[in-house]
């Protein structure tokens, strides 16, 4: 029998994670499954070395973006997952698919359900696909659902 006791669940704390949740929930019940909530503040030293913005502001802004983070994963945990007994939660800074397949091999996940944005043209080939990158190098299964597309919920 197929088992599935650790999904992961890669959130961005935007109406679409909630779209999604109700998926993940009923996975996870039907299973008895852990969810491991993600959430990956983006790392900005990358953006620093071409605009001349100080470190000590960089970093400034990075433990206000992760404590921020740390409110709204508090407000999911609260509010959306009171029927889920099992949930861990993760926030890390770096690029988010590195850090999705970085908890994939890490907690040994055996399922992640996430949701893309159905990015297109110049968009994506400057930001990319975090779900595509997920899809491609993950050795566990991805569910990837596009919450644009979901009925009822």
């Amino acid at each position: 029998m197929l088992e599935i006791k650790k999904i992961l669940f890669p959130v961005d704390f935007t109406q679409n994670s909630s779209k999604l949740l109700p998926y993940v929930l009923s996975i996870s019940d039907k299973y008895d499954s852990t969810i491991y909530l993600l959430h990956v503040v983006e790392d900005l030293s990358k953006w620093g070395s071409g605009f001349h913005i100080p470190q000590l502001y960089l970093k400034q802004y990075q433990d206000a973006a992760l404590k921020g983070a740390e409110k709204s994963m508090d407000k999911v945990c609260d509010e959306q997952l009171k029927s889920c007994p099992n949930f861990q939660r993760i926030i890390v800074s770096g690029d988010p698919a590195q850090e999705a397949l970085k908890t994939i091999e890490d907690e040994g996940i055996d399922l992640v359900i996430m949701g893309t944005h159905g990015r297109k043209g110049l968009e994506h080939t400057i930001f990319g696909s975090v779900a595509e990158n997920v899809v491609k190098k993950s050795s566990a299964p991805v569910l990837v659902i596009n919450p644009y597309k979901l009925k009822g919920i």
